[in-house]
């Protein structure tokens, strides 16, 4: 508590004595402006998680451009060069409203690619020859009205009859050809256990919510029984091309890395004790033969990307987690690279938390405005082959990295410390190394957004089932995701996909050799046309 003087006290101090009381109260005033402003922050930063949009975009009414001018980089279309704060004033900041333009053909774009039904619509001769007379009449070309059509579920029962041939001479019994149950004494069959996983991993529709919709259908299935044949499904016959393409992963020289907390119900801990489903995949740059791998653990400690990364060598793209670096540490052919997406982060949180009028003329709207930059010249580059994006990086994109570290280091001593502004400078200064290994390799990209949309799909169904029941249970969801993800990457069809793969990989279980998995893979020339998306840049 505060000491408080009284008039007659004050007067009784001599000059030196008032001057020290003075500044200590004006110390303590700046501390408490300091806390009430990080508070505010705070405040203001939980209202936007909780009720504001969660858009990171950010929009400038000019490009930025940049020159060299006496060793320094110039924004010049901004008021300030980059490694000197004279003036954070953003004159060219203004967010355009303008409605875009309705893009012409999009009926047509919409069409491409789907089946055909022609039906007819016609009349009699008779009814021709009533209206225009005996041969009073010609056919003109037809109009054509096009409308979407759709066929809901339908659910029937399969009765295999597989006849059965015994010698007349022998005691030899034999049985027609026919597919083996998936699971013994079941009624599940591919079409339906397919089903079933795509409504849960790719519409994130829980188990309960499909046994009341089969019930619509006069289908009496217990969720109890779909998660039995889910588990079973998975383990037996899903998890055989998951370690196949776990295998193919190690032959990427570029990957990506992210995890996400899950609750498991029975795992021998306490109740709510967090697990974590970790996800790899190939690299952004590699738009073929996309691979994504979830892997479920009870933790997060470096054991299990150090496990699961054993046999990679190359690089991998995080978000700055430490257990990554530590791997990195222990290992010399593996190179951890850093997310600018999660940089630019803490400056938009910052500028979100910030009063509309101040924004822009924060240290954390111009830290925005220098990574946009960034990202601008960076996006020029992406259609080119590895190694010239590579030297085009070194001439375009590393100046602009240069100079925004140059700049964070100048301005870190004005910002308040603890504030999200400071925190952002921090968070690129610690990872700086990381955040730089993109501009000396053509096939690393700028940050892990990737992998955290290979995640996503996975965070939206836990949302909807809460938790998962059992270890097992999290384990056969890791490998569901992974191949409906690694589908959608290759732009499959998840659902034609998978009673595929539980048609197929059942006749080949006794195989000693794994090479029919070549045939499976979601690249493979050999998968049936039902299973891929129709590309309608390509259908004409």
């Amino acid at each position: 508590m505060a000491l408080k003087y009284t008039e007659e006290q004050l007067n009784s101090l001599d000059r030196e004595t008032l001057t020290k009381l003075f500044l200590s109260q004006q110390e303590q005033l700046e501390n408490i402006d300091h806390n009430l402003q990080l508070v505010l922050e705070q405040m203001a930063d939980l209202k936007r998680h909780r009720f504001g949009r969660s858009s990171e975009k950010h929009e400038t009414k000019d490009q930025l451009s940049f020159m060299e001018v006496d060793g320094k980089i110039v924004f010049f279309n901004e008021s300030e060069a980059v490694v000197e704060e004279g003036n954070t004033q953003e004159e060219t900041e203004s967010v355009s409203r303008t409605k875009p333009k309705k893009k012409q053909g999009k009926r047509e774009e919409d069409l491409e690619g789907l089946p055909v039904v022609v039906v007819e619509h016609s009349m009699t001769d008779e009814e021709l020859e009533d209206k225009f007379g005996k041969d009073g009449w010609k056919q003109l070309p037809d109009e054509v009205y096009r409308r979407y059509s759709f066929t809901p579920a339908k659910i029937e029962v399969e009765e295999h009859h597989v006849k059965v041939y015994a010698g007349k001479k022998t005691e030899d019994v034999i049985k027609a050809p026919h597919p083996q149950a998936l699971l013994r004494g079941s009624l599940i069959s591919p079409s339906l256990e397919a089903a079933v996983m795509n409504a849960k991993y790719v519409n994130a529709v829980p188990l309960y919510r499909q046994e009341q919709e089969f019930e619509r259908y006069g289908l009496h299935i217990s969720r109890q029984n779909m998660a039995n044949w889910t588990i079973q499904c998975a383990d037996r016959y899903l998890a055989v091309l998951y370690d196949y393409l776990h295998e193919k992963l190690y032959g990427y020289h570029v990957l990506q890395a992210d995890e996400t907390p899950v609750l498991v119900n029975k795992d021998g801990r306490p109740a709510g004790s967090k697990s974590y489903m970790w996800v790899y995949r190939t690299g952004r740059m590699y738009t073929e033969c996309q691979i994504v791998l979830y892997e479920y653990q009870r933790t997060r400690n470096a054991s299990h990307p150090r496990e699961f990364l054993k046999d990679f060598s190359g690089v991998c793209v995080t978000d700055g987690y430490q257990v990554y670096h530590t791997i990195e540490e222990e290992r010399e052919d593996l190179k951890i690279a850093g997310c600018w997406s999660h940089a630019r982060r803490r400056f938009d949180e910052a500028v979100k938390a910030l009063p509309k009028a101040k924004q822009k003329d924060s240290r954390a709207y111009l830290a925005l405005t220098m990574i946009q930059a960034i990202y601008r010249e960076e996006k020029l580059l992406k259609d080119l082959p590895a190694g010239e994006r590579m030297i085009r990086r070194q001439l375009s994109v590393r100046p602009l990295v240069e100079a925004y570290f140059v700049w964070v280091r100048e301005t870190l001593p004005k910002v308040p410390q603890k504030s999200k502004t400071w925190e952002g400078f921090n968070y690129s200064l610690n990872q700086e190394k990381y955040l730089k290994v993109f501009l000396d390799d053509g096939e690393v990209p700028m940050d892990n957004n990737a992998a955290e949309q290979s995640i996503r799909g996975f965070c939206i169904g836990k949302k909807n089932w809460v938790m998962i029941d059992t270890i097992a249970g999290a384990k056969s969801s890791a490998i569901i995701y992974s191949i409906a993800e690694t589908a959608k990457a290759n732009n499959l069809k998840p659902y034609d996909y998978f009673e595929y793969l539980l048609t197929e990989i059942p006749k080949h279980l006794d195989d000693t050799d794994r090479s029919f998995l070549d045939d499976l893979l979601p690249w493979s020339p050999g998968l049936p046309a039902n299973c891929r998306k129709p590309n309608k840049s390509e259908v004409k």
